[in-house]
């Protein structure tokens, strides 16, 4: 129990929590710094914070995860889900701080890249896997639903929009990484239950985040970027689906669902109306900055709600 529970968790934390003195200073001296939106007046101050410290994170689970390959090979197709994302975050980052294009990836490039990582993601599962697509019904008694072939085309839906959601939830310091903590901790606890063989890189992505927060607490003094948020992303929808309880994402990541579709619902308000908003501003975190909450506050009820989500989701299994 110690080997795969304990030990990723304190491996991938004190990899992380190294990590930070060293990368932290490299990157501000290619000065890869953050830029602020201008109706955050509050935010400005975070105006050059280093960005992409996602490398931390993925660096982090990807050396603790190479020692439990070999034993546990159900934990490749979750780091392929990482990683990859992580490299479609990279670039994007890359080209925002390095190489000074704003718009970073073009959206098209943005999903085209997601779409390749899912669509490997998918005949892995479908074709080679002993995992089924058949899903865990929440509060059902263990029934599990299955819809055949449609479970490829919501298996891009899940992925895809988990991986946006975590993107979008990154935009106060600590709250992608407080959330996740909270998701990773439920998946583990699920992982140990049911002797799925995932529980190492459950426990590395838990320990890697407890490290990370360590910079990326308020005030940060690194952001994890596109590079970590995406990878996260990769990482809640992958273990999900191994776990067979995709279903599931809608209750413990609900805070992912509300932050795009916080943003899904402003655009297109605002296009209807041309120019009217629901929201302050969207994500949707931004809307209660924007309302009197201060940047700590919300992060933390945001992180209550998700583990008060995360006991729910307990009793639903």
């Amino acid at each position: 129990m110690t080997y795969q529970i304990v030990i990723p968790v304190i491996a991938a934390f004190a990899i992380s929590a190294l990590l930070g003195p060293v990368l932290i200073p490299f990157l501000r001296k290619l000065k890869v710094g953050q830029t602020e939106r201008e109706e955050l007046k509050s935010h400005q101050k975070k105006t050059g914070t280093p960005t992409m410290g996602g490398l931390m994170i993925i660096a982090s689970i990807v050396v603790t995860s190479l020692f439990y390959v070999k034993d546990y090979p159900k934990i490749i197709p979750i780091l392929f889900m990482t990683i990859g994302f992580g490299v479609i975050g990279f670039l994007d980052d890359y080209l925002k701080v390095v190489l000074k294009r704003p718009d970073g990836l073009l959206a098209w490039q943005k999903m085209a890249c997601q779409i390749v990582v899912t669509t490997v993601f998918v005949v892995y599962m479908w074709c080679y896997s002993d995992t089924s697509l058949t899903m865990l019904i929440p509060f059902s008694h263990g029934k599990y639903l299955n819809i055949g072939w449609w479970a490829i085309p919501l298996m891009y839906f899940a992925v895809i929009g988990t991986v946006n959601g975590v993107n979008f939830t990154d935009g106060l310091d600590g709250l992608a990484t407080s959330v996740t903590i909270l998701v990773s901790t439920f998946f583990t606890v699920v992982a140990i239950g049911t002797h799925s063989g995932i529980e190492p890189i459950t426990c590395a992505v838990a320990g890697a985040l407890m490290g990370f927060l360590l910079f990326n607490v308020y005030p940060a003094s690194v952001f994890m970027g596109d590079t970590g948020s995406l990878a996260l992303g990769g990482f809640v929808a992958s273990t999900a689906y191994m776990l067979q309880m995709p279903i599931f994402i809608l209750i413990v990541g609900l805070v992912y669902l509300v932050e795009v579709l916080s943003v899904i619902i402003q655009v297109a308000y605002f296009k209807k109306t041309k120019g009217k908003r629901i929201f302050r501003m969207a994500p949707i975190h931004h809307h209660f900055e924007l309302g009197g909450w201060s940047e700590t506050r919300v992060v933390a009820v945001f992180s209550i709600v998700t583990a008060v989500l995360c006991l729910i989701a307990f009793m639903g299994i």
